[in-house]
């Protein structure tokens, strides 16, 4: 073939394409069509996601109509004026004429699909678009496009009539998309639909267009393009055939034609069983096996089953995520390396392994309606996956694998949420609570050593000094069990110099106790663990004996594993308890969504700190939404801080109630506000309000012919603060990937800087720059006259911080102070006593306001420490609402989902804070849509409106640059003429 050739009638194509207004209209009518299908028909802006994938979900079907147009006169024109014949005696091969004609028509395919390319710049102006499933479906486009030009280049070729080859290209063309729809997949189901998806064009392009681009989907489009270019080739050499021409030429001809069809096409079925042939081009790579999910299959011992329980017959919306579920399983199995099995099952056709899973496992199938237009009925379908390694177990159903956002009132849109990461979770709790119940020795990732500071068994209590030899004793037993992962030593802080004794006090805070309150003999006993680079105190137990000792190292050691789920303490209000016959009351904000949520990744342990004191598992403490904490519980949050623990307060000067009625906000009083202050942390008491927020979905009720409708308007509302980058600090984990945060009623917090000098302060929250303050305490939503913003700025405006991260050394707030644990009388007279020696008593009986009952008791001593190590953290949210049920469901009702990047932070807060940021890294792949900026709808207007333009202005210059190319090559004509060439 001589490419100069195929040049030349590609040029001489495009020349007549643009000499004619039709194409022009072609390309005008595909604009137009695409751009109100993305913005009008799958609603853009109310969809709220920044991508292009609804231009993307209709390409296959607007590619079939500008496909046919672009080939309908290619060779129905040339057998309609009988220029074939002529075209048939040049010495031209078949493939180059094919070729040429092809190349012309699919770049006027591409200079459509180049005329679409300012609605993703627009996205990336006004939102974080990730450009990796962009570009993978201008690829598929083009390849797609290709396929149906081939396929209409060969009807062209059978026909003289331009209308009927448009007719036939199109009705031939919708068959290869109709194969693969559910119109079709629905009807069969099982293996039968997987196959009609594979010979599909669209649902091929729709796996393209996520941003995986599959040398399988690849190979499909360029096999069919191949095919149809080959029949083109035949059926223009059959027209140059004699009828007694030479047959065994012929034959050869339909024999090389036949076999290279039949190669082109049977390499699909050869290539469909390789399933890691692809590449995922998406920001993240999140339909690929993370680094962090290897991590964890690495470390099984055991062979892993997954069995996923998907039924033939299911919902049509659920039926296309069975193949990508499949897919995924698959490649786990694959990184397992021969630990993993991985089983694909449909229970209708396996009585037994349903029968398993309905007793075993509680797997049940969920009824799902499905209708069309001429019945109605109830499907039993199984969407599951189980995850079993030793005696532990996870099942996934299919509300924790996808995710359904409500488009229109009559259509939905479900997805796979992020299987990798709800998969790997499920990994992560089977794999450590079966290691759980062997050593925990064994996930230890650097030597612990055990050090106690303990004076001489003179200066000891008689309790404490009969405790040692069970403490050595215990220790041994753990030395023994550790080998050189753990040891143990015993320091004396007032040996030689004492200097130790100083020592521990300036970096830990650790005073000399007393056992009561006029004992002058002061003495130490504090124990803790420690890597070399971070230091967990252990708490005495309450009962001194080697059971509860053991109990107590072990959840220390816990701190330092890798393999074992971290614990949370969480403090927030309880929902009421129903009463009989009425329900359960109204009790203020509800926290049931965040627990649910903690609890698929930790163990999560709620306390209310009335004992004054954290509970001894815990990793991490959570407080959400306090109001008027006593002393006890501020000595319990302050101590564990001490500790080195990490402690994530939730807290604001206000609190909004919301009902059908009312929305009120009022005064809250949370008691942790001077112990803030003590920290270098202020809560101003104002209210932040952002002009970028989410709205507020206010229900209106309509009256139409007699009937009452009622449906939701989305208000203005700054109260809700949508905090975006750069107000979403990327640069701590704990973004992990959230597009945005919503934070409701949030108050400004303000860092003292003297005080958090030595510390690390880190905002994570801020608002946007045209944010204001305001203290009036009526939040309704309200509307103007001209029904915009009835909210408008007042006083300064700027960005203020919402959320903060302090880390260091933090001086404890009852230094100085008795012990809250002590009773009134104990307090007393601790005033009395020397500032520098701690107080010290029984906690189960500080109710005692004996001062001989004091000097009677030395079980457990209780003292305070004053200094915390450097690993300390602190995490200060200024609101109370942002994670409770009632918010999350108002923020995700105009997507009819619930809202889910509040809790989410937390848990990346979590995962961050305890060093465990394997899941943290997958969640930053891409488990939460991106999101758009709130927009008016003057923008959105705008918006389209410039898009528009742009086509028209695209349309413009192709009609300019022909004429130019026009007038140029006449001129060259000319010329050539007028040198005495010959035409």
């Amino acid at each position: 073939m001589r490419l100069n050739v195929i040049r030349r009638v590609a040029r001489k194509e495009l020349t007549l394409f643009f000499a004619s207004p039709v194409g022009y209209l072609f390309v005008l009518a595909f604009l137009g069509v695409t751009l109100f299908v993305f913005f009008w028909g799958e609603a853009f802006f109310v969809r709220n996601v920044a991508d292009v994938r609804p231009m993307f979900e209709w390409m296959p079907v607007l590619l079939i109509f500008l496909s046919a147009a672009l080939t309908m006169r290619m060779w129905s024109e040339e057998r309609r004026t009988g220029t074939l014949e002529f075209v048939s005696t040049l010495p031209v091969s078949g493939w180059e004429f094919v070729l040429g004609k092809f190349l012309a028509c699919w770049a006027l395919l591409a200079l459509a699909l180049v005329l679409t390319l300012p609605l993703p710049i627009t996205v990336s102006l006004i939102a974080d678009l990730d450009w990796g499933p962009v570009l993978a479906g201008y690829v598929a486009a083009l390849l797609l496009g290709a396929a149906y030009l081939s396929i209409g280049l060969f009807v062209s070729a059978r026909t003289d009539s331009q209308i009927v080859s448009l007719i036939i290209a199109t009705f031939a063309c919708a068959v290869f998309f109709l194969v693969g729809s559910p119109i079709l997949t629905d009807l069969v189901g099982g293996r039968l639909a997987d196959g009609l998806r594979a010979m599909g064009s669209g649902s091929r392009f729709e796996s393209i267009t996520r941003g995986v681009l599959d040398i399988r989907d690849l190979y499909y489009y360029v096999s069919l393009s191949a095919v149809f270019l080959a029949l083109n080739v035949y059926s223009l050499e059959v027209q140059r055939w004699a009828s007694d021409g030479v047959g065994a030429r012929h034959r050869q001809w339909r024999l090389g034609t036949g076999l290279l069809v039949a190669n082109l096409l049977l390499a699909n079925v050869w290539l469909g069983q390789f399933t890691a042939l692809r590449m995922d081009v998406t920001e993240g790579r999140i339909y690929s096996i993370s680094d962090a999910t290897r991590t964890y299959l690495a470390q099984l011992k055991e062979p892993l089953l997954i069995r996923g329980y998907f039924s033939s017959k299911t919902h049509p919306l659920l039926a296309p995520l069975v193949p990508q579920m499949r897919d995924l399983l698959t490649e786990f199995e694959v990184a397992g390396n021969g630990r993993v099995r991985v089983e694909i099952i449909d229970p209708a056709e396996n009585p037994a392994l349903e029968d398993e899973a309905n007793t075993k496992y509680g797997i049940r199938a969920v009824p799902f309606q499905v209708a069309d237009r001429y019945q109605s009925s109830l499907v039993n379908s199984y969407f599951d996956v189980l995850i079993s390694y030793g005696d532990e177990y996870e099942v996934l159903g299919f509300r924790d694998l996808i995710e359904v956002k409500v488009v229109s009132e009559s259509e939905m849109d479900v997805q796979l949420r992020n299987p990798e990461y709800d998969l790997t979770r499920s990994l992560k709790k089977v794999l450590y609570g079966f290691q759980g119940g062997s050593s925990i020795f064994d996930n230890l990732q650097a030597p612990v050593t055990f050090v106690g500071y303990l004076s001489e068994d003179a200066r000891l209590p008689e309790a404490l000094a009969a405790y040692r030899p069970v403490l050595r004793q215990v220790l041994e037993a753990l030395g023994e069990e550790g080998g050189d992962r753990f040891s143990a030593e015993l320091l004396d802080p007032e040996a030689g110099d004492g200097s130790l004794a100083l020592e521990i006090e300036e970096n830990y805070g650790f005073q000399p106790m007393a056992a009561s309150l006029f004992d002058v003999n002061q003495f130490y006993f504090y124990m803790t663990l420690t890597d070399g680079s971070a230091l967990v105190q252990i708490p005495l137990p309450e009962a001194l004996s080697e059971e509860a000792t053991r109990r107590g190292i072990e959840e220390g050691l816990k701190r330092f594993a890798s393999g074992l789920l971290k614990t949370v303490a969480l403090v927030a209000p309880e929902a009421p308890a129903p009463m009989m016959g009425m329900g359960r009351p109204p009790g203020g904000n509800q926290f049931q969504q965040l627990r649910d949520f903690l609890q698929n990744d930790f163990n999560v342990v709620s306390t209310d700190l009335a004992e004054g004191v954290v509970p001894e598992e815990a990793d991490l403490l959570m407080v959400v939404d306090p109001e008027v904490l006593d002393e006890k519980a501020l000595f319990a949050v302050d101590q564990f801080l001490m500790k080195g623990g990490t402690v994530v307060l939730a807290t604001s000067p206000f609190a909004a109630s919301l009902s059908q009625q009312s929305l009120v906000a009022a005064q809250r009083t949370s008691g942790l506000e001077p112990w803030l202050e003590h920290m270098g942390v202020r809560l101003q008491p104002q209210m932040v309000m952002d002009p970028q927020n989410a709205a507020f979905p206010a229900p209106v009720t309509r009256q139409v012919g007699g009937f009452s409708f009622q449906e939701l308007i989305m208000l203005d509302y700054p109260y809700f603060a949508d905090i975006r980058p750069p107000g979403l600090n990327e640069d701590v984990g704990v973004a992990g990937g959230l597009p945005q945060v919503t934070l409701t009623w949030a108050s400004p917090i303000e860092v003292d800087e003297a005080r958090n000098a030595d510390r690390s302060v880190v905002p994570l929250l801020e608002s946007s720059a045209g944010s204001w303050v305001s203290d009036d305490l009526d939040v309704m939503p309200r509307v103007g006259s001209q029904g915009l913003s009835g909210f408008a700025p007042q006083g300064p405006v700027g960005p203020r911080t919402l959320a903060v991260l302090l880390e260091g050394r933090f001086d404890s707030y009852f230094t100085d102070r008795p012990s809250p644990l002590l009773s009134p009388a104990e307090s007393d007279l601790a005033d009395e006593a020397e500032p520098d020696i701690a107080a010290a008593t029984l906690e189960d009986d500080a109710a005692d306001s004996s001062a001989d009952a004091t000097e009677d008791r030395l079980g457990v001593v209780s003292s305070v420490i004053d200094r915390s190590p450097e690993s300390a953290r602190l995490f200060v949210f200024a609101s109370n609402g942002f994670l409770s049920d009632q918010m999350l469901q108002l923020i995700g009702s105009a997507e009819g989902t619930i809202y889910g990047n509040s809790v989410q932070l937390m848990a990346n807060v979590v995962d961050w804070s305890l060093e465990d940021r394997s899941l943290l890294a997958i969640r930053s792949r891409g488990h939460f849509n991106r999101t758009l900026p709130p927009l008016e709808q003057a923008e959105q207007a705008v918006i389209e409106s410039v898009n528009y333009l742009v086509a028209l202005i695209g349309i413009g210059f192709v009609f300019l640059w022909h004429r130019r190319r026009v007038k140029a090559d006449r001129l060259a004509h000319e010329g050539w003429l007028r040198g005495g060439g010959v035409v």
